[in-house]
């Protein structure tokens, strides 16, 4: 199996099979709901930080399978993760998606999405999450402002 047959799988397990889709039961969670006009992605992302850590994270909406395998990977590749960590993945991701691989980084099942590069239009679908989360993460480390509203 050729490597960008396996990507595509990746992509299509994750579409299929979304890992963190749905919502947090608790109401103390950072809402974000961002959307992609150009092609019609929706992304509401919840998480809840534990400290500096994110705690839990969930997504739903709707979109392209770019977008909603992205989101599932995202959601994957970030919990346990401290704020930091996360944005320093988040900018790793964005670099992977321009069609630079990122040098001494795991990027686990996020690699899948590489071949996104070829595409510009794209690379909006696969950042949509991603552009969410680091939203969440700058309103949390922000006090005194109400994260999500």
């Amino acid at each position: 199996m050729q490597l960008d047959e396996l990507y595509r799988r990746v992509i299509m397990d994750h579409y299929q099979r979304p890992r963190n889709r749905g919502k947090l039961t608790e109401q103390d969670g950072i809402h974000i709901e961002l959307n992609n006009p150009t092609c019609g992605d929706r992304i509401e992302l919840q998480l809840k930080l534990e400290g500096d850590r994110v705690e839990a994270i969930r997504f739903d909406g709707e979109g392209c399978s770019i977008s909603l395998a992205s989101a599932s990977m995202m959601t994957e590749a970030v919990k346990g993760l401290t704020i930091p960590e996360a944005l320093s993945l988040a900018q790793h991701f964005y670099e992977l998606v321009q069609g630079r691989v990122p040098e001494n980084v795991d990027l686990g099942d996020l690699e899948a999405l590489h071949g996104v590069s070829k595409f510009p239009a794209r690379i909006k679908c696969a950042t949509l999450a991603w552009k969410a989360m680091e939203q969440a993460l700058k309103e949390a480390a922000s006090p005194g402002e109400e994260a999500g509203k």
